[in-house]
Order: C-alpha cells, then structure tokens, then sequence
C-alpha cells in the first residue's frame, strides 16, 4: 500500500510547478505586436472601457435607490478604491509591458496555477460582459423605436421558455459583435481609431449634459424638503460606493495594450492616470447635475438622464442623450473584443492555453485566431443565453484579479532581482568559484556551502542589504529574523495578511447576519483578525525593499496594496451564494483544463533543469578511511577527468 503513495520529493517537485513563476526575456520591448500606441491612444482605450452604459443608467439607479444626492461622494470614494487598483496595474503595465494584464502580473511573481485561474477567469468575465453590453446596446436602440426589432423577432421567430436562455433570440446583438469583431482583426490602429471617433461622440454628449445641466440647476432639490442631500445616511452612501465601484472597472484594457504601447514605460502609468481620473470626474459631474435637475427620489432609474431633460422641456436632449449612450456601449464593447484575445494570445504563447491561439498575422499583427473564435463565441451568448443571471459574475472576477495584482505588488517590491549568470565560452568550463561584478563588487552566484558563507558574510557587512532582508535599524529588536532567508519571512507576512484579510471581512460581512456572534466574540475576532493584519504589514514594513527603479512604482508600499486587498475581498463577499458556487464550477472546468493541458505544454518546462543520473565511487585505503566520490553519469564514452575510467580500479584495499 505505501509504494502507491507518492512520497515527499515528487510533491515537492509537484508543488514547484505550480507555483513557478515566468521567467521573462532580456529585452521585453521585443513582441511579434505592432507597438504603434500613443498616450492619447490608450487613454482613450480606458475611458472607453470605463464610461458605458453605467454613466446613463446607473447614476440615476443608485442616486434615486441607494444614495440619493450623496451618490457624489460614494463616487469619490469609489474613484479612490479604484485608484488604489490602477497604480497597482500602472506599475506593472511599466515595468512588464507584455500583453496578459492580471494573468501575466501575477504569472511574473506569484505563480503558474495562480496566473491560470486568473486568465481563465477575465476570459469569461470579458465574454459575458461583452455579450451583456450587446445585449443592453441591442434593447436600448429597440427602445427607441418602440420595440418594433423585439415585436418582430417574437412574432416570427417565437420565443422560447428554457432556463439559461433568453426569452426570445436577439440577433442584433449578435450583429453589433460580429461587426465589432471585423473591425478589431483589422489591427491596433483600426480599432484604435474607431475607439477614437465614438469617444469624441460620447465626450461631447456628456459635455453638453454638463453645460445644460448646471444651466437647469435647482439647489433647493438638494434641500430638506426634498430628503436632504444624503437621506439614507452612512450607510446608503457606503452602498452606493460598492454598486459605483463597479462602474470603474475596465482600465485593464491598458495594462492588457502595454505591448502594443510605443512607450509602455511612461505611457501605460499616464493612461491609467488620466482615463481614471477623467471617468471619475465624469461621474461625479453627471451625478451633481442629474440631482440638480430635478429631485432624486422622481428619478426614473432606467433612463434618468432622457427623463430629466423631458420634465425639463428639453424632449429633444434626450435624442442627443441616446447617442452618447449607445456611442458609450460601443467603445466598451470594442474595449471587450480588444482585451479578451491578447490574454487568450498570452496564455497559448506560455503554453497554459492551446496553441493556436497564439498565432499572430503577419501583417495585421493581432491574434487574428482569437479574435474571431471568441467574437463568435460571445455573438452566441448574446444571441441566446439570459445573461441578467450571469452578470454578477464579472464582478468577482475583476476583483480576484484586482485582489492577486496587489498582492502580486507586495511580493515583487520584496523579491531579489534575478541576474543571469554569463554563459560559460564554448568549450570551457564554468568557474566553480563566486563571480564577482566587475562595477559593482556584488557577488552573483556560488556553488559550494563555503560560498554561501562567504555571501552572507559579505551582504550582512554592506551597508545596502538586498530585497527581502529585516532592515538594519530592526535587527537589535527582530534578531531572530535575520536567520532566515531573504524573502522568507516576507513570503509567510504575504500569506498571513491575506489569510487575516479574508478573516477579518468575512466578520465584518456575515459576523452580526449569518454567524449571529455576540457582541463580545464579534468584537474580539475583530480586534485578533486586525492585530494579525497589522502585524504582517509591520513584519512587510521592516524588510528592504527593491530599489526605486526609472519605471512608475505605487507608493505607501505594502499599505496601499493592503487596503486594496482588503477592500476587494470584503466585495466579494458580499455577492451572493449562486455566484460563488457558479465560481466555484467555473474554476472546477478551468483545473481540468490546466492539469489536462497547461501543465504539461507549459514553456518553463522546457526552462527546467533535467534530474541527472549520478554515480557513486568509494575509494577505501589502507589505514580505513572511506572516500566518496558523486559524479553525473557521462554520455560519452571517454573517462571523467580526476577519477579512474575502469571499473576495476574503482575498489582497492
């Protein structure tokens, strides 16, 4: 029975690959990708993603439902989660400007069925939204001509009565998809400037919503009478800031566009920057005119902005209204079709993901394979599956990714950079004694225990200490700290912080509702959960650090990573059961697909270095003195220098 057990080494070496990261390649500005992106490009990339359909419907929805005037600060707020984000998305869209976003973030520093599952998870969060916004395009549109397409497809088509699908097929979805999917596999310049010509649309339609609006302004509809500028207190404005944090979702597409950027290093950082800041601006000032215009509570949530303009007088701003927003849709569908392929194309280029995916045309130079496959893909789920169902489930996948870039942050600022060792002159042999830099006196790498004596004496005796070593001014306080490796106090700080994370928000979230803890336990795991969190930041806090580099970094590290973390994780839990066990069966088929293919495909296979079988030789001599010999087995047939070449010779007395 025990030899069908695996034993300790083959887990150890299962559990490696699994958690290896990506080793990337010397020159990263190099891809098969046409860098031919501007600052202006990506940024107007990431407004589009960001300023849908949501500035139209859902200001007036959380203003009139959740928050009332007060939806102004729970944007604010939300901006500024959002923010906590984007720096973490800005920093390695700069330093690593390869196409992936969240899955090669977290492929380059935590690990490979990390990075999988988060690949796995945008690839579906991209396709339903996708699918979704046609759909909302589709029945917008409809409504304006009083639903004649839907009349239509019922009478002719018929209509259909089965769980998961929609009530009737919606071929105009499917249409918009199709088209928007021609146009993206005609290159990053096409799209780029058909993204360009619908946000110059919607920009200007909420400019005007800008000026008309604050010339109709009423102050008195933010005044007692009216419910006050914030009736639901507290508590409403806290709501609100989670449903609004939503809205900013869909930077990502730059981070997703650093390969094709012609300046990733300083243009991915600005992009995010600026597309946040303007969407976050854009939000606030539609939501101030909107509760300006007429009182929050007779807003209509389904088209606030037409309906405030019509009580208004104004029947013909609402025109200009449904412009903007079916312009608005547009850029985020455009903005779906353009992430979804590079990540599919990145996957299948570190073979996670089938291969022909990661096929580039030459001479458009985009995954045109993956373009096309999943633009079809999600023509058919707009065409006929419900998505209203599925819809809450972009959420969780946008904060799982947002939740391992930071922590992916965190461990990168404290990891050692890796430096190739020179390869050794054909022919020779390398130098089994350290190497030492040249310009920097460091020493790069040792091969025997007394080298790593040496190293350790050495780095404790300089004056700057490498990432992921306690800081000099903690060790008469931590110096039981200092015997341990770098990086591995700060690897089990990481796992400890996330670990009271999820503690301390599943408290917060299910502690007084589904626990029903008493007053006292509630408050003490409080007070343990935030001790431990604390702590780990401490321990973070009082290691070194990568030095500043000449790309953008997030400052407050670890503390800004940490409060996204947490807030992340606190949004998640507060979905629901159904998207969490759909989650859950979705990550179940994305491990059959990672252990059945992406494991065994995977390049850093091929990076691996071969277990060599080896010989031992004992020599014993005449005073009794055993000597042991280990050496690789060699292919060749001539004899290993040093040591006798008959297997006579390998025993005397």
């Amino acid at each position: 029975m025990a030899r069908w057990l695996p034993r300790s080494a083959d887990l150890t070496r299962f559990c490696q690959k699994l958690n290896r990261v990506k080793t990337l390649e010397d020159d990263m500005m190099e891809t098969s990708f046409n860098r031919c992106l501007s600052t202006i490009d990506l940024t107007l990339l990431g407004i589009g993603g960001m300023v849908g359909s949501g500035l139209y419907v859902l200001t007036g929805t959380v203003a009139k439902e959740i928050a009332g005037p007060a939806v102004i600060v729970s944007f604010i707020i939300a901006g500024f989660a959002s923010l906590l984000a984007a720096l973490c998305y800005a920093e390695f869209g700069a330093r690593v400007p390869k196409t992936g976003s969240a899955y090669m973030f977290t492929y380059v520093s935590v690990g490979e069925i990390w990075a999988f599952l988060i690949g796995w998870n945008v690839l579906l969060e991209y396709m339903i939204g996708g699918a979704a916004v046609a759909r909302a395009w589709s029945g917008y549109l409809d409504s304006i001509f009083n639903h004649k397409i839907k009349n239509f497809t019922e009478t002719h088509v018929g209509t259909w009565q089965v769980p998961f699908l929609a009530h009737y097929p919606d071929f105009l979805a499917a249409a918009i998809l199709l088209v928007a999917t021609a146009f993206i596999s005609f290159g990053a310049k096409v799209s780029s400037w058909l993204n360009h010509v619908f946000s110059a649309i919607s920009m200007g339609v909420i400019l005007f919503i800008l000026i008309m609006g604050f010339v109709l302004a009423q102050p008195k509809n933010w005044s007692a009478q009216e419910g006050g500028f914030a009736p639901y207190g507290f508590s409403g404005i806290m709501a609100g800031t989670a449903t609004c944090f939503y809205a900013f979702v869909g930077f990502d597409v730059i981070a997703a566009s650093s390969e094709e950027a012609r300046n990733p290093q300083r243009a991915v950082p600005r992009a995010i920057a600026f597309s946040l800041g303007l969407a976050t601006g854009a939000y606030i000032l539609v939501s101030m005119v909107l509760t300006l215009m007429v009182p929050w509570h007779t807003l209509d949530p389904d088209s606030a902005l037409a309906d405030a303009f019509y009580r208004r007088g104004y029947a013909w701003a609402g025109f200009l209204v449904a412009a903007g927003s079916i312009c608005a849709m547009n850029t985020v569908l455009l903005s779906n079709l353009f992430s979804l392929p590079r990540i599919v194309y990145a996957m299948a280029e570190d073979g996670l993901f089938f291969q022909v995916f990661s096929q580039v045309h030459p001479r458009t130079q985009v995954p045109v394979i993956g373009i096309v496959v999943f633009g079809l893909l999600m023509a058919l789920l707009a065409l006929i599956f419900d998505l209203e169902a599925l819809v809450q489930f972009l959420s969780i996948g946008t904060l799982l990714a947002y939740t391992f870039v930071a922590a992916s942050i965190i461990v990168l600022r404290f990891q050692q950079q890796k430096v190739d060792a020179p390869a050794p002159a054909a022919g020779g042999r390398p130098s089994p004694e350290p190497h030492e830099g040249p310009s920097t006196g460091e020493l790069k790498e040792y091969e025997s225990f007394s080298d790593k004596l040496q190293l350790v004496d050495r780095d404790k005796s300089k004056e700057h200490r490498e990432p992921g070593q306690l800081k000099a001014a903690f060790e008469p306080y931590l110096e039981f700290l200092s015997d341990f490796y770098p990086g591995e106090v700060v690897t089990v700080a990481v796992v400890t912080l996330m670990v009271s994370a999820i503690c301390l928000c599943s408290i917060l979230v299910f502690g007084n509702t589904h626990l029903h803890l008493p007053t006292w336990s509630y408050s003490l795991l409080l007070v343990l959960f935030s001790l431990g969190f604390l702590l780990s930041l401490l321990l973070l806090w009082a290691h070194e650090q990568q030095r500043s580099t000449q790309t953008f970094q997030i400052p407050l590290v670890p503390l800004s990573p940490a409060l996204s973390i947490v807030l992340n994780i606190y949004l998640m839990l507060k979905l629901s059961y159904m998207t969490w066990l759909r989650f859950a069966v979705w990550l179940l088929l994305g491990l059959l697909v990672y252990f059945g293919y992406g494991i065994w495909h995977s390049k850093e296979n091929l990076r691996e270095p071969r277990p060599q079988r080896v010989s031992a030789r004992y020599v014993v001599f005449p005073s009794g003195s055993l000597e042991e010999r280990v050496q690789p087995v060699q292919p060749s047939s001539q004899p290993t220098a040093g040591l006798p070449d008959t297997d006579t010779e390998d025993c005397k007395r």
